[in-house]
């Protein structure tokens, strides 16, 4: 015991994701419903047989007996997940791309191959639930970002640790925002929902933390310096703040 050291101090890779997360004003657009001039997407010059507004329901079977205002509420809460996690495949699609140094090459190069991976699939289960309420998902990569609660990191090449505490940032507000829509599906008994979104929630908490452990302060470079000084390696001792919404 004497030996052992409590961790105490916070990473300031860690750190900054808590500070964000504490900003985060998450709202979903149940006001954005039906055909905007404005929104990118809508309006254009075209020959083909509307059947259905933007971010509506059906007013009438689905085949699923909820309510139409129901569903139509599910739905667009629904549909801002989509749109969330499509902006997080592209954000992991760049960071996959330009993975380098010894740490990231291939370790996470493959790490965020699973991440990817699993993005598009809980993409394809969000967006199937909302076809299946009756709602009219949104598609325009341009829309998307307009209605996703998190946004793409701005363009250029930044390090490693930066690119994946912007990712495990995303993974947090996925993970606080989906807990908000599970919440009010219990409520509204959209029972269906619950059980989608329970699974992709599980699979967040799992990407959020494979990301938080890599952003630990611990690490394999460090050539022989433990050799010379054996401080340089200790974790030093730390404690989360009880408040944290990493915990």
């Amino acid at each position: 015991m004497d030996n052992m050291q409590m961790q105490t101090a916070v990473p300031g890779d860690v750190a900054q994701v808590m500070a964000n997360i504490s900003n985060f004003e998450g709202k979903f657009n149940l006001d954005k419903s039906g055909f905007d001039p404005n929104m990118p997407g809508h309006s254009t010059n075209h020959t083909m047989i509307t059947r259905q507004q933007p971010r509506t329901a059906k007013s009438a079977g689905a085949g699923i007996g909820l309510s139409p205002e129901v569903r139509l509420e599910m739905g667009l809460m629904l549909d801002d997940h989509q749109c969330a996690l499509t902006v997080a495949l592209h954000q992991y699609n760049k960071h996959h791309w330009m993975t380098e140094g010894a740490e990231s090459f291939l370790s996470l190069h493959h790490l965020l191959d699973e991440h990817i991976d699993k993005t598009q699939k809980n993409i394809d289960s969000v967006g199937e639930r909302v076809a299946r309420l009756g709602v009219v998902p949104t598609a325009h990569p341009v829309t998307q970002h307009e209605l996703s609660y998190i946004k793409h990191e701005v363009e250029g090449r930044y390090t490693m640790r930066d690119f994946i505490r912007n990712d495990l940032e995303h993974e947090l507000k996925i993970q606080e925002m989906l807990r908000q829509t599970i919440a009010r599906a219990h409520q509204l008994q959209d029972f269906g929902t619950v059980e989608v979104l329970e699974e992709v929630l599980k699979d967040r908490e799992d990407l959020g933390y494979h990301l938080y452990s890599v952003l630990e302060d611990d690490t394999l470079v460090r050539g022989m310096q433990h050799l010379l000084n054996a401080q340089d390696n200790l974790a030093g001792n730390r404690q989360l703040r009880p408040d944290s919404k990493l915990q």
